[in-house]
């Protein structure tokens, strides 16, 4: 395939998208949290790791994958605003998925976590669809700065309590930040449970992610508006490069990089290095390399869980939290959650602990992947 702006699906796109979300299904169920290899957490604050990179990159990859279904939309029926009420309703499905999962087992409406991963994504598709439609790239490259200057003058620049009480401004301490109060005042007992105070996918910080959306977006259009050629594919890399340099330098000079408050260091560096990744991934699985035969076979798996990327990691969740909640009588006669079950089986290989716990999330990629692939073999795409 020569341009990103054919019929067909791009192999590299789906193949990337597939990654994320096999490794949001690995680090999201290790066998125990109290066993984990340090890449595999998320930085304890300030920072990043290996886990850090992959929702952001799965934004990034949805806006890139909306630029083009949108530019295809609007081909077949130019009428945006119907467009938009599509838009609208698929952000709203997203997130209501989001918020059922969140109910399991349980259904209890008074502790509900309304935040979460998937309502995010909603939540940004909804933030973003009328800048997408109505505007060109560089409008697009000036909403993006309008989200970060307003995320950033919000948590800066204005006096808000910390979870103790005292008012501070500009702090970016866990709890005593502005999106914390925010969260909250609206959102209070609806929070992350471990932090309760504050919640990683809270209400301010969606719109720096928002802006990581919109790069992507912005991405897509660029791979839309002529032949990918390797000229523009090096274009694309050095786009991501110097998003990755000013990443760092809002690092340094700014604010640090923080995935919890999805600052806008976090929000430029993270876009910077998936737009690198896409053109590399672009290269070797949809350009003209000798490779590209070689590469299709080895992404092939997680192109099966890039086209149906939403539903399995859904269904992911869905599973997980079944596992972690549902109980059954272990060899001592106590009760036992089935995952504290599955993982003491496992605990008995001649395994250290944090191998044991690796084991068990590698198992369960494997069963999603099980799912995928009778998916892809039914030629079955579930869309929203």
């Amino acid at each position: 395939m020569s341009s990103a702006g054919g019929q067909a699906r791009l192999y590299s796109l789906d193949a990337l998208r597939g990654l994320t979300v096999a490794a949001m299904v690995l680090v999201n169920n290790p066998g125990s949290w109290s066993h984990i290899y340090a890449p595999l957490r998320h930085a304890a604050w300030h920072g990043w790791t290996f886990t850090d990179t992959i929702f952001p990159a799965f934004l990034f990859i949805a806006g890139v994958s909306m630029a083009i279904s949108t530019a295809r939309s609007l081909a077949a029926d130019p009428a945006r605003h119907r467009l938009l009420l599509r838009l609208w309703q698929r952000g709203s499905i997203i997130m209501l998925i989001g918020l059922t999962i969140n109910l399991v087992p349980t259904f209890e409406l008074a502790t509900l976590r309304w935040p979460g991963v998937l309502q995010r994504i909603g939540l940004c598709i909804v933030i973003a669809a009328p800048m997408v439609l109505w505007s060109s790239w560089r409008g697009l490259l000036g909403w993006t700065l309008v989200l970060l200057t307003a995320y950033s003058g919000l948590m800066l620049g204005v006096a808000v309590p910390g979870a103790d009480g005292v008012v501070s401004t500009g702090s970016l301490d866990a709890g005593r930040d502005t999106g914390a109060f925010i969260d909250r005042w609206l959102m209070s007992g609806h929070l992350w449970a471990q932090a309760k105070t504050w919640d990683p996918e809270g209400l301010l910080s969606t719109l720096p992610a928002a802006a990581t959306l919109l790069l992507g977006v912005i991405a897509g259009r660029f791979m839309l508006v002529a032949t990918m050629d390797s000229r523009r594919i090096l274009l694309l890399a050095a786009a991501g490069a110097t998003l990755i340099v000013f990443g760092l330098l809002l690092d340094a000079y700014f604010m640090p990089i923080n995935k919890s408050l999805w600052t806008p260091s976090y929000a430029v560096f993270m876009a910077g290095g998936t737009a690198i990744a896409l053109a590399a991934c672009y290269q070797l699985a949809d350009g003209a390399g000798a490779l590209r035969r070689w590469t299709r076979a080895a992404l092939l798996p997680f192109v099966m869980f890039g086209v149906n990327a939403l539903a399995i990691f859904a269904l992911s969740g869905l599973i997980g939290r079944l596992l972690g909640t549902v109980k059954v009588v272990a060899d001592a006669g106590q009760q036992v959650t089935v995952k504290t079950w599955l993982f003491g089986e496992l605990s008995r290989l001649p395994l250290a602990a944090v191998n044991a716990s690796l084991l068990y999330a590698v198992l369960f990629v494997l069963c999603m992947f099980a799912v995928a692939w009778v998916l892809w073999r039914r030629q079955i795409i579930l869309k929203v």
